[in-house]
């Protein structure tokens, strides 16, 4: 037994069902980063938490795992390939420490994907990308192509 020291459900919104967020780009930050041992022990990975920072899905939680050590160099190569991705989004091209992708807008492309233990559907970042500015998010068809009159006023 537990003593729930004087728990009031009325007090507490509940927590509803926790589904899958559409497939997507994404705003995000990593949040937190933790090394973790692969489940059979033969390697490690780094496991991302990143938080959504705007939309309707501001403050939804997702997380990228990277195999960085991992007696499969296939599964190293695409890790090693997302690092550089998140790197290159965030700006920090030499870590030091994950806390240093830490905080830092970037945005990622999200998918669905069936899992194969239940064939629920599950979100899985397939993509990183850097956080488009204002001035680089305009189309070049918004931007004078040159300083002299419109074409039509030749």
């Amino acid at each position: 037994m537990a003593n729930l020291n004087g728990f009031n459900a009325n007090d507490v919104e509940p927590n509803t069902a926790f589904e899958p967020i559409p497939a997507g780009k994404y705003l995000a930050a990593i949040t937190a980063s933790e090394t973790k041992q692969t489940r059979n022990g033969d390697g490690s990975y780094l496991e991302l938490t990143l938080s959504i920072l705007e939309g309707d899905f501001k403050g939804r939680v997702l997380w990228a795992r990277l195999n960085l050590d991992n007696p499969n160099a296939t599964a190293v190569k695409i890790a090693r390939g997302d690092l550089s991705a998140i790197c290159r989004a965030v700006n920090v091209m030499q870590p030091k420490d994950s806390t240093d992708l830490h905080n830092l807008p970037l945005v990622v492309n999200v998918k669905l994907k069936k899992r194969a233990d239940n064939d629920e559907l599950t979100n899985e970042i397939k993509g990183f990308e850097p956080k488009q500015s204002p001035e680089t998010s305009n189309t070049t068809s918004q931007k004078p192509v040159s300083d002299g009159p419109a074409p039509w006023k030749r």
